[in-house]
């Protein structure tokens, strides 16, 4: 009776459903009664089997899509995907340890000591490779400008302009070159005169000739003494006797500024006049010649319109000096400051690399042109005049412009 009184709210139905939903009892009210029991308390035997059995209810139908998963068309691509690139992965490095070995084991020097076959060191490589520089030890210095035809028509234009009556008190000389062709244009150009500032074109060759046998260096000082100082064009006459100069630096004002004292200071550290005669003669120029220190103005020191030519010729095509210092010179003489002579004849967008020269009844300038259609060639024209006579700067202009624009048009056969 006691019992029948605690589980007064025990009803039959509920604890039917309850026995069929969990299937854990069918065996009377007793189980019922302990069922609903334990629902109120929380704390049964079945609360803890059902959790488990729910949890096994839902683990199965993932185990089974696992399996669809796996069984898929895509995964198996994927798979076959990831063991192609595990295998590219190890051939990446199979070819890595390979690499390595030949590295080490060199197999080329291997095979020709066993067939007897000479080798070259890395040291031997490398001067092979330089070897194929120009240096001063493989520039041949004896080479001249192949031969061309002389420019006939051309030199009637040029004498045109020399028979004009304003020029009657000149005589100009000149020598043009075309560098495509070797043609050229003779205008009383072989004949010797006096050289004034154009002699210091050769000096610059020299000077680089120097710098590319290694006896002389552009950061090299130099020291302006009393002794060296001279007068006429040039600034450095001006500085404290001792000021120290880099030897790029006198290279440079000689011709941008066509400074004497700079031009004295480097013939000096070139061995002097007769060193630098012989070398003249041995680049077989036959007129150029220094016999006086500059400024020259008893005009003994000589050249031709010819030798400048040809000399400039040669350092533009590598003869004489290393391609750096072709190009380092040409860019010097691109700066020359006096403008009054060959640039007048050119038109906007050309460019010349020149030096002038004047000792009043001498007047010259020589240099490389390039027109803009690419067109490149040389000239050279000096005038002997009345002492500072203006007729002679207007026949170099008037022979400049003449060249320059047969040149433009020049289609040669």
């Amino acid at each position: 009776m006691p019992r029948r009184m605690i589980n007064s709210s025990y009803n039959p139905k509920s604890s039917a459903i309850n026995n069929n939903s969990y299937g854990r009892s069918t065996n009377g009210k007793s189980s019922s009664r302990r069922e609903q029991i334990n629902d109120v308390s929380g704390t049964g035997r079945s609360g803890r089997r059902l959790s488990r059995r729910r949890v096994s209810t839902l683990t199965v139908p993932t185990k089974l899509l696992d399996r669809r998963t796996k069984d898929s068309p895509s995964s198996l691509m994927t798979v076959v995907f990831l063991y192609i690139l595990r295998l590219g992965v190890m051939g990446v490095g199979v070819s890595a340890i390979a690499g390595t070995i030949l590295t080490v084991l060199n197999p080329t020097s291997l095979f020709a000591t066993y067939f007897n076959s000479p080798q070259l060191t890395a040291s031997e490589e490398s001067v092979q490779f330089e070897k194929k520089i120009p240096t001063a030890a493989t520039i041949d210095n004896t080479i001249s400008i192949p031969p061309g035809r002389e420019l006939t028509h051309l030199k009637t234009k040029l004498e045109k302009v020399a028979s004009q009556e304003k020029y009657a008190k000149v005589k100009p000389q000149g020598w043009f070159i075309d560098l495509d062709n070797g043609n050229y244009v003779n205008f009383n150009g072989d004949t010797s005169l006096s050289a004034a500032s154009t002699i210091k074109i050769p000096v610059l060759v020299a000077f680089f000739e120097e710098l590319d046998a290694g006896r002389i260096y552009l950061d090299e000082m130099l020291t302006m003494d009393e002794e060296i100082i001279t007068g006429g064009s040039g600034s450095m006459q001006y500085q404290k006797p001792g000021t120290k100069f880099s030897a790029l630096e006198a290279a440079t004002k000689m011709i941008v500024i066509s400074d004497n004292t700079a031009t004295d200071m480097l013939v000096r550290r070139l061995g002097g006049k007769e060193a630098l005669n012989k070398r003249f003669k041995e680049w077989g120029l036959t007129k150029t010649e220094i016999n006086n220190r500059l400024p020259d103005l008893e005009g003994t020191n000589t050249t031709s319109p010819k030798d400048l030519v040809e000399l400039l010729a040669r350092v533009e095509r590598g003869d004489l000096l290393t391609v750096r210092s072709r190009d380092r010179l040409l860019g010097i003489m691109q700066k020359t400051r006096t403008q009054t002579l060959l640039p007048q004849g050119l038109e906007q967008g050309a460019i010349i690399s020149h030096k002038t020269g004047d000792i009043g009844t001498i007047l010259g300038d020589a240099g490389i042109i390039d027109i803009p259609t690419g067109k490149r060639y040389i000239g050279a024209v000096f005038a002997e005049r009345s002492y500072n006579d203006v007729m002679g700067r207007m026949v170099i202009q008037d022979f400049s412009r003449t060249v320059y624009q047969h040149f433009k048009w020049y289609q040669p056969n």
